[in-house]
């Protein structure tokens, strides 16, 4: 019964999907104009080249903001169950903290938090 109804639900946001993106493709408005494939910056026209490198601290940064907000998301659902774990469920998050704890700790010990 859960299979049948997981495969039903999948199946429908897929067709559901690719309905709507047909549907939009074939009845939206199109109008080509040179002026719309030039690259801008809140509507200043850029000056140079548009595309440039940027170190790979960035993206280091931001990989790790993304990866600790993400984990510390799981927090929540275990804060709303935590009376119904016990201590149990306690010492399985006190080790999900220490595992953060250290990944922040090899990463500000590599230099991936310096902002140079």
């Amino acid at each position: 019964m859960n299979f049948t109804l997981f495969v039903t639900a999948l199946s429908t946001g897929i067709l559901f999907v690719a309905v709507v993106t047909i549907l939009a493709k074939l009845i939206s408005p199109r109008s080509f104009n040179e002026q719309k494939e030039e690259p801008y910056e809140c509507g200043i026209p850029t000056r140079g080249r548009s595309w440039m490198q940027f170190r790979i601290g960035y993206y280091l940064f931001a990989i790790l903001f993304l990866m600790f907000d993400v984990e510390t998301m799981f927090l929540y659902p275990w804060a709303i169950v935590m009376s119904e774990l016990g201590p149990n469920g306690l010492y399985c998050v006190l080790f999900f903290l220490f595992v953060l704890v250290l990944g922040l700790a090899y990463a500000w010990k590599k230099g991936a938090l310096k902002w140079q």
